[in-house]
């Protein structure tokens, strides 16, 4: 089974610059505490690197 990531809006995105802004809307997140579930690659682990001041990050093999 393919890795997935489980990624969690924990910080506020008020006063952030537009481009962590950009970054957590792409990820799919639009409130706080909400989870979406991604696959494991460079690509999203590029962007949750990018905002991991904002977001939880959790490994699942579902």
């Amino acid at each position: 089974m393919a890795k997935k990531l489980e990624v969690t809006l924990t910080r506020s995105l008020i006063g952030r610059p537009e481009k962590q802004r950009v970054t957590v809307k792409t990820l799919g997140l639009r409130k706080m505490h909400q989870t979406v579930v991604h696959e494991d690659n460079e690509a999203i682990r590029g962007m949750v690197n990018k905002v991991s001041h904002l977001v939880t990050v959790k490994e699942t093999n579902a």
